[in-house]
């Protein structure tokens, strides 16, 4: 993996940042697709059998930026603390992920536990590659909680349904998505 300097790395971030922030006011997510390289991938997991991967910009803003934030439009994604290692290109971005919809309470529901992004970086803004992390145990408890409440939206409601079955799930054979560090 090649070194990137540190301040072109670090404006990378203020720019992914920053449409995270549109996307985040217009709900439409898929404006971000340019911030990937034609042939980049994003994945992330879901327990032992099941990955989510999109190939490519069609794949990443259909499925990822597409299907997968259908439903999510009220949600927000702030970054928590971000890890630059401009020796190896790539970044660490912790977020989390709150709701727009609120308890009875005022407080708004929110999934516990770490959520994140590992970017792998491939120059001109742009990432290669992007492998999520958040704990979909807590994911399903607030879903359900949000159901139970009267909260989860309808689109919401048919993608817990439908489960596994959207586009870009796909069986797990492996770790694949890593590369071993020697």
């Amino acid at each position: 993996m090649p070194a990137f300097p540190r301040p072109e790395l670090e404006e990378m971030m203020r720019r992914w940042i920053a449409a995270n922030a549109r996307a985040e006011a217009t709900g439409d997510w898929t404006p971000m697709v340019e911030l990937y390289t034609p042939d980049a991938i994003y994945s992330w997991n879901n327990g032992p059998r099941t990955e989510f991967v999109a190939r490519g910009r069609k794949e990443i803003a259909e499925w990822a930026l597409g299907t997968e934030m259908q439903g999510l439009d009220s949600w927000k994604y702030p970054y928590v603390k971000v890890l630059i290692d401009e020796q190896q290109g790539e970044v660490i971005g912790f977020w989390r992920q709150i709701a727009g919809e609120t308890r009875t309470d005022g407080s708004h529901y929110e999934i516990a536990g770490t959520g994140g992004s590992w970017f792998r970086y491939a120059g001109h803004f742009q990432w290669s590659w992007q492998r999520d992390f958040f704990d979909h145990a807590n994911a399903g408890a607030i879903f359900l909680e949000m159901q139970n409440d009267g909260q989860l939206n309808e689109i919401m409601q048919e993608r817990v349904r439908r489960g596994s079955k959207m586009p870009g799930w796909v069986r797990r054979t492996g770790f694949d998505w890593y590369e071993t560090i020697e």
